[in-house]
């Protein structure tokens, strides 16, 4: 009757202590935090410069808040105010980038991707915008995905019922993707009928507010108490990317005859 007794008493003590031996159940590494400005979290806790960034860590800003992160395989996201990202998954091995956007803007300068099989996207609710390594501008707002391309070329794909206009792009052959070059744009709704589709190249004032928006002024460390909004992008790159979108629209125009329809500001 004792034996039986110790060896129930055993058995319970090694069933209690099974999850503890498995370990704890950790996220896995994705990057960190290189900046911000105050006013942000991580996972509902205020973010600090350097904190570590898992998969499915949950970054938010208020009015006065944005974030700069840096991801594992060198490719860096800047958050802009008023705005809610959430790294789903990040495997540097095997360039696998998943995030997803509920509202807000960021900017994601991505590094190539060369692996079979590698991708990187950012969801938002009506549209799913994937990059093979570059660096382009997204944000939502009142049912609206705005994606504007600084350089290299984005896949725009529209989710459910959603449809694209303001577009600069051009679709992809087989599909209702729409790909997005440097120094074009396009907006993805799902409250605009098809009939009103237009076709722009990107306004500088909408490319410069896409830029100051989500940018991180350098100066008093990695933490930085003021809110500034200056411009760190260089009149070699404004004149490339404007050059760009001019050029494109013009081609598209016929020769600059027509009169192109202004984009909605993405930062209203």
């Amino acid at each position: 009757m004792l034996l039986r007794r110790c060896t129930a008493v055993v058995l319970c003590l090694l069933l209690v202590g099974l999850p503890a031996l498995a370990g704890p159940q950790t996220g896995q590494s994705a990057g960190q935090i290189n900046a911000l400005i105050p006013a942000a979290t991580k996972n509902s806790k205020a973010a600090k410069a350097k904190d570590e960034l898992n998969w499915n860590d949950l970054l938010q800003t208020d009015h006065a808040g944005r974030v700069r992160a840096g991801l594992k395989d060198g490719s860096i996201l800047s958050l802009g105010s008023d705005s809610e990202l959430r790294i789903v998954q990040h495997d540097s091995a095997a360039q696998q980038t998943s995030l997803e956007m509920d509202f807000g803007k960021v900017r994601s300068q991505v590094v190539k991707i060369t692996k079979p099989g590698g991708k990187f996207e950012v969801k938002t609710p009506n549209a799913v915008i994937g990059v093979i390594g570059t660096d382009f501008y997204v944000g939502f707002e009142s049912n609206r995905t705005t994606v504007i391309c600084y350089n290299g070329q984005v896949l725009v794909t529209p989710l459910g019922n959603a449809t694209a206009t303001n577009n600069s792009g051009h679709a992809s052959s087989g599909s209702n993707a729409i790909t997005v070059g440097a120094g074009q744009m396009v907006v993805i709704t799902s409250e605009v009928p098809p009939s009103q589709f237009q076709t722009l190249s990107t306004p500088p004032d909408v490319l410069q507010t896409s830029l100051s928006s989500t940018d991180i002024p350098t100066g008093g460390g990695n933490t930085i108490a003021h809110h500034g909004h200056a411009l760190r992008w260089t009149v070699i790159g404004v004149a490339v990317a404007v050059g760009l979108g001019v050029g494109i629209g013009l081609a598209v125009s016929g020769g600059g005859g027509s009169t192109k329809t202004r984009a909605p500001n993405p930062n209203p």
